[in-house]
């Protein structure tokens, strides 16, 4: 940031408001905030679901791809996936539009 990027008063902006900013001018807020959903997972689903799954990714038209520990639960989850959705979605800009369950061992993380 530059001098002339400055609030007036001559007081540089605060890193979370400038990160705010870029984020939004750059068009990935979206992207960030269905991000965090991957690291918060285990808080907003509660103990007993994050401990047979395991959020891996969001697509960037917000598919949600869950690691789950067997297909059993996959389908106990894929009959809870609405109420699951409202409780991803709830104060959040960035929208999950759905979830797909994956039992264990049928979706292997890409290599990178």
């Amino acid at each position: 940031m530059s001098a002339g990027d400055r609030p007036r008063g001559g007081r540089p902006a605060n890193l979370a408001d400038a990160m705010a900013s870029f984020l939004a001018a750059s068009g990935l807020a979206e992207r960030v905030g269905q991000a965090s959903i991957i690291a918060e997972w285990p808080a907003l689903v509660g103990e007993a679901i994050a401990a047979v799954t395991e959020a891996e990714a969001v697509t960037p038209d917000g598919l949600l791809r869950v690691r789950v520990a067997t297909p059993a639960w996959a389908n106990e989850l894929s009959l809870m996936t609405p109420t699951i959705i409202a409780r991803l979605n709830a104060g959040r800009p960035a929208r999950i539009r759905g979830i797909r369950w994956v039992p264990a061992g049928e979706w292997e993380r890409p290599t990178r």
